[in-house]
């Protein structure tokens, strides 16, 4: 059998006898519970005081508040400027010694409870919102922010540079991020010469220099693709507005109609519809102050598209010397034209070798004066071109070349295209530099600029023949600053060439066999050459963008 422990027998309380002394805390004097104090390790209370001391749990685990809060709540803003004399007072709390003084200090910890961020803060009298708030750096979170042990507060704009510099210290930027902060500050140092400058924002601009080889280039949307839906024919003649403000392109098509589009390189809306009925086109030029557009075909005929009132004038024709005496069976016409540089004069070719110089600025058609061309009666004038200077350049059928000096009305230079014969010239055109002649064989030669020099005699060097291109030269033109020249052959699917100057070869990535170019009938770059216009003879105007000419700095 089991045996069970002894039970305890239940002693009643006796009331009678009164209140155990041990027990008892009223009977005690200061020095027992001093002494109890110190073998026990109870609170010292002196004898008649009523303070209640409650121990709460936070208590039990002193040190470890802290523990679960996140790192952004280990610090707090202060809106107030620190107190000075607080701040003295809580030192000199702090260095007290006697007992006294830990017992005073441990009652005021009983009472308030230590944790800062719940600690009663002073109504500030009056508060600036333009200054920056302070923060508190006291935690042991936010020592490696602190340039010196002795700092305790920062203000908002100071801590937020501080927080940036430790972190790039810990995650330094990438290279592509330093070179970007290198090129802002460049550029902010080239606006800062200008404003300090008293030249002009024009000088300022910087030449992008192309590389031989490859060529950034990138197709965009049709200029036309507004109209290709209509059957407009193929595309006669395409031109730029001169200014690189305006960005309108003017197209010339089969249907006696030109159109004016805006391009933007996105869709290139459509501006304006010109149709001009008994005018068959087949040149369209601006003027050199973009007031006027030209519109000239097979006829002696012409019309005149003014911007400015969007009214076009038509004109029966020019009159004086040669032209209107023409014979009826064979009358002369207008096909090919070309504006001074300064647009006070028209040069237009006409039959038999014969070129006239109209007088613009009258803006009645009248010509001031007729010049011929020696031995092309056969072939007559097949290109036009006029130099910085004046000089008026012509090329014949015969792929001769004659220099005009506009003044005395004279050829001042007669010269003829190497390897040139009868029938073989087809096309020139010209820069600041450079003169390019295109025959009917493919070939292209090119000249510096002392073949058409007024104080040079003889026939010039041909600095390099470009043979691309098999097939006869339709259309060839330089850029604006003469580092591109674009040829085509219209007799040719496909064939076009962008040759690259001073090296004189062909880019090698563009066109590729893939590049729908077509049948070339026209081309023409931008004014700063950010695009690249090809009319073909589908009715269509490729859009090209070039990109070394796309941003333009100061």
């Amino acid at each position: 059998m089991a045996k069970h422990g002894r039970k305890r027998q239940r002693v009643a309380k006796d009331e009678s006898k009164g209140p155990n002394p041990l027990l008892d805390d009223a009977s005690k004097d200061d020095e027992e519970r001093r002494l109890e104090s110190l073998l026990f390790g109870t609170p010292y209370i002196p004898s008649g005081s009523n303070n209640v001391i409650e121990i709460e749990d936070d208590e039990v685990d002193a040190g470890k508040e802290f523990q679960n809060l996140d790192d952004a709540d280990l610090f707090f803003v202060d809106d107030k400027e620190v107190d000075e004399e607080d701040s003295g007072e809580e030192k000199d709390e702090g260095d007290g010694d006697s007992d006294s003084d830990e017992s005073e200090e441990e009652e005021k910890d009983e009472t308030v409870p230590p944790n800062p961020l719940s600690r009663p803060r002073k109504a500030a009298a009056w508060s600036d919102p333009s200054d920056p708030p302070s923060v508190s750096i006291e935690s042991n979170q936010l020592r490696k922010l602190r340039d010196a042990p002795s700092e305790t507060v920062l203000s908002g704009r100071e801590y937020e540079s501080r927080l940036r510099r430790q972190f790039e210290r810990i995650n330094p930027a990438p290279s592509w991020a330093r070179k970007r902060r290198r090129d802002e500050d460049e550029d902010e140092d080239d606006v800062d010469n200008l404003l300090s400058s008293t030249t002009g924002i024009l000088s300022q601009k910087r030449r992008p220099t192309l590389a031989s080889g490859t060529i950034a280039i990138e197709r965009l949307r049709d200029a036309n693709q507004a109209s290709q839906k209509s059957n407009i024919g193929d595309v006669k003649s395409i031109v730029f507005h001169p200014s690189d403000r305006v960005p309108v392109l003017a197209v010339g098509t089969g249907d006696r109609r030109v159109r004016l589009y805006n391009i933007d390189g996105h869709t290139s809306p459509l501006l304006q519809t010109l149709h001009i009925p008994s005018l068959p086109l087949t040149s369209i030029s601006f003027h050199p102050s973009g007031s006027h557009l030209l519109l000239a075909g097979t006829r002696p005929t012409y019309s005149i598209f003014d911007l400015q009132t969007g009214q076009v004038t038509n004109q029966t024709g020019l009159w004086g010397s040669r032209f209107s005496s023409a014979s009826k069976d064979k009358p002369e016409n207008m096909h090919l034209t070309a504006f001074s540089p300064g647009g006070g004069l028209l040069a237009v070719a006409g039959r038999n070798g014969n070129l006239h110089l109209v007088d613009w600025q009258s803006g009645g058609g009248q010509v001031v004066g007729t010049m011929k061309c020696p031995g092309s009666a056969g072939g007559g004038i097949k290109s036009l071109w006029w130099a910085d200077d004046g000089t008026l350049a012509t090329l014949t059928a015969d792929a001769e070349v004659f220099l005009w000096d506009i003044g005395q009305r004279k050829c001042s230079r007669r010269w003829k295209d190497e390897g040139g014969f009868r029938g073989t010239g087809r096309t020139m055109s010209g820069c600041a530099n450079w003169l390019a002649i295109g025959s009917n064989t493919g070939l292209v030669n090119v000249y510096e600029s002392d073949s058409f020099a007024k104080n040079r005699e003889g026939q010039p060097k041909t600095k390099k023949t470009l043979g691309n291109i098999t097939t006869a030269i339709s259309s060839m033109t330089f850029n604006h600053d003469a580092q591109l020249m674009a040829i085509a052959s219209k007799e040719k699917k496909d064939s076009m060439k962008l040759i690259h100057f001073p090296s004189l070869t062909a880019f090698g990535n563009w066109p590729t066999s893939s590049t729908p170019v077509g049948h070339v009938t026209t081309i023409d770059f931008s004014p700063r050459s950010d695009y690249l216009a090809i009319g073909n003879t589908r009715g269509r105007v490729l859009l090209y963008h070039l990109k070394d000419y796309s941003v333009r700095t100061l």
